[in-house]
């Protein structure tokens, strides 16, 4: 009976570890948006004019991308939580003989529900930041032929 428990525990095992995985490209990602709006509070006192505009307009951009990141990174962390809540649930039934199956099932569509909106979060920051790092077509020089 033990065994099948823990063959029964191995998918939400394998979703933690999905979220961890995730997690640790959330991280990085945030250190990197930290990093960058670091760098740009330095340059928002040495710019003017269009220049000043552009940092403005960038920093607001990473204030809502670490926004996002930190609503991703808590989904999974909850996502997380309640998957190990699954777990122990598993082992609670099996242990003292209680059915809590269907609690059991809920919890772990929570989880993958907690999942799934930490990657589109993770996908509507990853388009923010590829939308303003677009290059400018000025500098594509579309009509010189390389």
């Amino acid at each position: 009976m033990i065994a099948q428990t823990i063959q029964l525990a191995l998918a939400p095992v394998f979703v933690l570890v999905a979220i961890g995985n995730i997690m640790n490209i959330l991280s990085t990602r945030l250190g990197r948006i930290v990093d960058r709006s670091r760098f740009l509070t330095d340059r928002h006192a040495e710019t003017q004019g269009a220049d000043h505009d552009h940092v403005v307009r960038e920093m607001r951009s990473l204030d809502q991308r670490i926004q996002l990141v930190g609503r991703a990174i808590l989904s999974l962390v909850l996502g997380g939580l309640v998957t190990g809540l699954v777990v122990a649930m598993l082992f609670v039934e099996e242990f003292l003989g209680i059915d809590i199956q269907r609690l059991a099932a809920g919890a772990f569509i929570l989880a993958i529900s907690l999942l799934m909106w930490a990657l589109l979060l993770f996908l509507r920051e990853t388009r923010m930041a590829s939308a303003i790092l677009r290059i400018p077509e000025h500098f594509m020089e579309w009509e010189r032929k390389l």
